[in-house]
């Protein structure tokens, strides 16, 4: 293949972006310049990981990697999906694989059935919880197949993990454009409080202190406790709590705190102080107003520009800058272009002008691709 047909990156960042898209649009990538300045060029274990894990989940693909690793050259194939399993790198969690491949599975040969092994909960990654409360009803909203799941069969902690996580999900044609820009009221929040190979009074104590915020605010919070032992506790100590909070129109915010490694420097994590940080994290997600999260901004646009060739539509919060490159990188590989459009005061009667300034928010809007699945068997 030609090098001019070739999308042409420089530097580590947003290679799971680069990567993903590339196998999408079938246009190869080339990146250069990975970490060539630092001590330790090149890409780190994890990326290969992820590297691999394309991969396996395509079928034709070609990869290129220079001696250092500091250059990558990867032309995607056809994605083929089916029965796939992978042994995540313990440098990030399972969360940060789940991320990048999500949006490919419907786009597969085979309905996806991947399990992959690793770290369930890290502090760096969002957790497979925190994908299953939130990204998947994000995903149902532009497909219409059942058995799209995530199960947690093994939970793994930081530094030897040993979780075990089986993702499905089925293969469509196209998915269909959506019109979401009303957040709603927040009816009720639900999180887990779990432990591995810790006592289980530590989950109680948690819980605690997050209902003494959020009981504040909205009566009908329950949180509930999760105590993992054994085999199902992974290989190493440590706990966390995931809240998911849920509108009247059907949005769903979530957000986490996991304790820190034993090997970590410093004092230990305190049950309390986790509880109340997490809550007020929350709290922070539901003032910025978006019918998406912000870890879940790069998939709605991502669902839309490859939508039918209509107008969809999804009112975000303040954009990421991880959003921000993302969207640059769906103008290179398929020329879309988003309209954003500030929400101003005098567009919402029940906030004041003051709050509208702090929470900015904005109504993206663009006409889809009309991305197809052509390996999808018609019946």
């Amino acid at each position: 293949m030609a090098t001019a047909t070739f999308l042409h990156y420089r530097g580590s960042n947003y290679l799971r972006q680069r990567l993903s898209l590339g196998v999408l649009s079938s246009k190869p990538v080339k990146i250069t310049d990975i970490r060539s300045d630092e001590d330790d060029p090149g890409l780190r274990e994890y990326e290969a990981s992820y590297i691999r894990l394309l991969d396996r989940l395509t079928n034709g693909s070609t990869i290129e990697i220079n001696e250092t690793g500091t250059t990558l050259i990867f032309i995607p194939g056809m994605i083929s999906g089916g029965r796939v399993e992978h042994e995540c790198s313990n440098q990030r969690g399972i969360g940060y694989y789940l991320e990048g491949i999500i949006a490919l599975a419907p786009f597969a040969k085979h309905p996806f059935q991947l399990t992959l092994r690793g770290i369930t909960n890290s502090r760096d990654d969002p957790s497979v919880d925190i994908v299953k409360a939130t990204s998947l009803p994000l995903l149902k909203r532009f497909i219409t197949e059942e058995n799209l799941q995530i199960k947690v069969r093994r939970r793994g902690a930081l530094p030897a993990g040993g979780g075990d996580v089986l993702f499905t999900c089925p293969i469509v044609r196209q998915v269909r454009p959506i019109q979401f820009i009303d957040p709603g009221k927040i009816k009720r929040i639900r999180g887990t409080a779990f432990t591995m190979r810790m006592a289980p009074a530590i989950a109680n104590r948690v819980v605690d202190a997050a209902r003494g915020i959020l009981n504040k605010l909205l009566p009908d919070v329950y949180i509930y406790t999760d105590h993992f032992k054994g085999d199902e506790a992974g290989k190493s100590p440590g706990f966390g709590l995931s809240l998911v909070a849920e509108s009247t129109t059907g949005v769903v915010l979530a957000v986490e705190s996991m304790s820190a490694e034993r090997t970590d420097s410093g004092e230990l994590t305190l049950p309390e102080d986790l509880g109340e940080q997490t809550a007020k994290m929350l709290l922070e997600e539901i003032w910025k107003g978006g019918c998406v999260d912000s870890r879940n901004q790069s998939l709605a646009f991502l669902l839309m520009a490859l939508g039918q060739k209509d107008l969809s539509k999804i009112q975000s919060g303040e954009l990421t800058s991880y959003t921000v490159a993302f969207l640059r990188h769906l103008r290179d590989f398929y020329g879309v272009v988003f309209r954003i459009e500030p929400i101003r005061a005098q567009d919402n009667d029940d906030e004041d002008e003051e709050t509208l300034e702090l929470g900015k928010r904005y109504i993206m809007s663009c006409v889809g691709a009309g991305y197809s699945n052509l390996s999808k068997i018609t019946t």
